[in-house]
């Protein structure tokens, strides 16, 4: 009996690791018509964050990954125009442990289970939208957004923006599509 509580408590412990390292959730759509190879400078528009000490380490993290692709930094007038957009929100999670299984032969001879206890734990939740205009027609190229669980020290946050971006700018400039 001493095992089965000792195996459900380090099954509980796991999957709340789980819950809790989950990796970041990167997502990115373009325009499958766009030639980005005629794209070589690019300058920023926008930046929208509620944090002002997010702007400058989000320029950062986006201009080394886009100089690392090619593109060069221009002040005005670039190929295409970037605008960031940084919001957060509280999630919440409920985690529930079991302390005991009671025992004799209910349910079928596995034991019942003894008291349960549920705790609501609320963390926040950070995410970047990048978006690439065609700075001639305006119209949006190239999108992505990476979202993960914030943390209280501010240099654990600018190494999962790093991260983050280098995801979101993993497969680009996207292949050109192939036509049939």
């Amino acid at each position: 009996m001493k095992l089965q509580r000792v195996v459900f408590v380090l099954m509980g412990m796991m999957l709340l690791f789980a819950v809790k390292s989950s990796a970041q959730q990167v997502k990115t759509d373009y325009d499958h018509s766009a030639n980005f190879g005629q794209y070589k400078t690019y300058s920023w528009e926008k930046v929208q964050t509620k944090d002002p000490l997010m702007v400058d380490r989000i320029k950062d993290a986006v201009n080394s990954t886009l100089a690392a692709k090619g593109w060069t930094l221009v002040p005005s007038g670039g190929d295409a125009e970037v605008f960031a957009i940084e919001t957060t929100q509280n999630q919440q999670t409920l985690d529930t442990f079991y302390n005991g299984f009671g025992g004799g032969r209910r349910w079928g001879g596995f034991g019942a289970f003894g008291d349960a206890t549920t705790t609501t734990e609320t963390y926040t939740v950070g995410t970047l939208v990048v978006d690439l205009f065609d700075a001639k027609t305006e119209k949006l190229i190239w999108r992505s957004s990476s979202s993960d669980t914030l943390s209280e020290k501010s240099d654990k946050n600018t190494k999962n923006l790093d991260k983050g971006v280098n995801k979101m700018f993993k497969h680009f400039p996207p292949s050109p599509s192939k036509k049939h």
